[in-house]
């Protein structure tokens, strides 16, 4: 009988300890790290298209609007930021995997036979939602980890943008695994309509922004949390690693069903393997609350017999003199505040104040320099490689590196943008301005594919510096304007990547059409251009040097435009930019106030941060 009491109190035990674990920080931003992983499952338009189109008989019109629908569903983003910011997390996963189910279900069951026919339209809608669905799964994670570890955003954001775009690559891996045929095609749909809401729904009340003050959730921040993140670099990177090894490999062996079955189990291994990490690092959580609760309590004693602080209250009030002062300021306006009183750099902005800033117009214009001109240059590495007379199994394999490469520079400039900051109060705009320049530098060798190994060297290095810029300019927008509508004003900002593509891909890019080239070989030859067939593709290093060199000379301002902006935040980051997240105890009643006597408690008890 005692041993089965035992028994009870074990798994009692164990159950308390699994429930503290799932209540801490770590194990959010694991949840997250998934939720960053498998919503890349709504990528898999581009396998399907052709399922839809043969199997329920579409033409190419009808084709070009269902896709026209999943562009504008992939940039429901700003609607999706501003439902993060007033509504619970749980609701805003809850209808992403609602989005996510009903986009790629109805898709599964018109192409399976099971319902009539739907019109293109309606179709395009089912293809929209599933493409807005990552939007919510995505922002939602980005807002809560950066306001779970505010004081190491940049590298919370790298890691977790690096997961986002590694997360193509393995979800290409577990296609490839099912792939064989259009039924399994078919299947697929299914299984992207599955997986990615089941895993919502298992961490609707896990994902949450925790509160500082709330002793049961234990907010607590790592004497060395750099360090711990560095344990998730190590293994995102190996992630990463892994899969560009066997996705080259793959482009000249022959790699059989079972080495598939291989290969997405070592993914599943080490995408799971953080979990040793999170129950590792909420146990000595544990046992640092357990310490902090002692100091708090000997703080109380500190704070009342020998510096008890001075807050003044008003006989006839229970307000401060500071709450009273501030109740007699006069009121302004909407507009005047907006645009008279703006709050100071790191202080919550409204989101017309933030939008309407001189601080985001310089942001927008980095963001439009560098994604614009990067991205352009990513969509024309395939012409590139073309014209230059490579095989199509080597540009496809310097592309794939190319898109590993963006993983890489999205962890590492996370890392090394917040480092300049610790260590040297460097402003993350300075190295923004370097990225661009490295960026400008890859351009000219696009430009110039002649030189030995330029075209590998400019497709790495752009795929690098361009992945680099995001989560710089992401950690900037929280640090300039606050958390409290971040999802809105993150989402707002990354609209310049649509911008780009149009304003470089789609009209500059037509100027300078390397098509053009193609009819001058033909009149240099002595022939009439329209009397020959044209077959769409330049040849040789000239074809692309344009472009190239435009792109090259957009990035430069981007460059110097950062640099600009840098000078004009230095002050700020001289500062300590994340002292509204630290130093502040929580009073019995509830208030939140700096206590003096914290650094004679500190020097008491040792140096713990809370």
């Amino acid at each position: 009988m005692d041993g089965g009491i035992d028994r009870g109190g074990d798994m009692m035990s164990t159950f308390q300890y699994a429930k503290v674990i799932m209540k801490g920080r770590w194990f959010v931003f694991f949840a997250t790290m998934l939720i960053m992983c498998w919503f890349g499952a709504a990528s898999i338009y581009g396998v399907y298209y052709k399922v839809i189109k043969e199997t329920l008989g579409f033409e190419a019109k009808e084709m070009n609007q269902i896709t026209f629908y999943e562009h504008v569903g992939a940039y429901f983003s700003v609607f999706v930021g501003l439902l993060c910011d007033l509504t619970p997390e749980w609701l805003v996963l809850l209808i992403g995997a609602a989005f996510n189910f009903g986009g790629f279900f109805m898709p599964w069951i018109a192409v399976m036979h099971k319902i009539p026919k739907p019109k293109a339209s309606e179709m395009g809608v089912f293809v929209g939602l599933g493409a807005a669905a990552p939007n919510f799964a995505h922002t939602i994670a980005l807002v809560t980890c950066v306001n779970n570890f505010p004081e190491s955003r940049g590298v919370v954001l790298g890691l977790m943008k690096g997961m986002a775009e590694a997360s193509v690559a393995v979800l290409t891996q577990i296609y490839q695994l099912v792939i064989h045929g259009d039924d399994d095609v078919k299947n697929l749909i299914l299984a992207t309509a599955v997986l990615p809401a089941i895993t919502s729904v298992a961490f609707v009340f896990t994902i949450r922004k925790i509160e500082r003050d709330d002793d049961d959730q234990r907010w607590q921040r790592h004497p060395n949390e750099l360090r711990v993140f560095l344990k998730f670099y190590y293994l995102t990177s190996v992630v990463a690693l892994f899969v560009l090894t066997v996705t080259l490999l793959e482009r000249y062996f022959d790699v059989t069903k079972t080495d598939h079955k291989y290969h997405v189990i070592v993914i599943f291994v080490l995408i799971f393997l953080p979990l040793y990490n999170v129950i590792k690092e909420e146990a000595a959580a544990q046992s640092r609350l357990e310490k902090q609760q002692f100091l708090d309590r000997l703080a109380v004693l500190v704070v009342h017999f020998i510096e008890k602080p001075q807050e003044v209250f008003l006989p006839d009030s229970n307000s401060s003199i500071n709450q009273i002062l501030e109740e007699k300021k006069p009121k302004r306006s909407c507009l005047s505040s907006i645009f008279f009183s703006k709050p100071e750099r790191g202080e919550d902005h409204s989101i017309f104040q933030a939008i309407l800033s001189i601080d985001m117009l310089y942001i927008l214009v980095i963001m439009l320099c560098g994604y614009g001109s990067g991205l352009t240059a990513y969509e024309h590495f395939w012409r590139l490689g073309k014209a230059l007379g490579n095989k199509e199994q080597v540009v496809t394999s310097i592309i794939s590196m190319a898109s590993v490469w963006n993983c890489f520079g999205r962890i590492y400039s996370g890392f090394l943008s917040e480092l300049l900051i610790i260590k040297w109060r460097i402003p993350r705009a300075t190295m923004l301005a370097f990225m661009l320049l490295l960026q400008c530098i890859a351009m000219l060798l696009g430009a110039f594919p002649e030189i030995p190994g330029a075209y590998y060297l400019a497709t790495v290095t752009i795929g690098f510096a361009l992945g680099a810029q995001l989560p710089v300019n992401l950690a900037m927008i929280s640090e300039f304007f606050g958390l409290k509508y971040y999802g809105t004003l993150l989402n707002f900002a990354q609209l310049t990547t649509p911008l780009g593509l149009y304003l470089m891909n789609q009209n500059l890019a037509r100027v300078l059409n390397y098509e053009t080239e193609v009819t001058n070989d033909i009149i240099a030859q002595g022939k009439d251009p329209s009397t020959v067939i044209l077959d769409q593709v330049c040849r040789g290093s000239h074809c692309l040097r344009l472009l190239f060199s435009t792109l090259a000379l957009i990035s430069l301002v981007g460059a110097l435009v950062s640099l600009k902006f840098a000078g004009r935040t230095r002050g700020f980051y001289q500062g300590d930019v994340y002292k509204k997240f630290r130093g502040q105890r929580c009073t019995g009643n509830g208030r939140s106030r700096s206590v003096e006597g914290e650094a004679h408690v500190k020097h008491l008890g040792g140096d713990v941060e809370a």
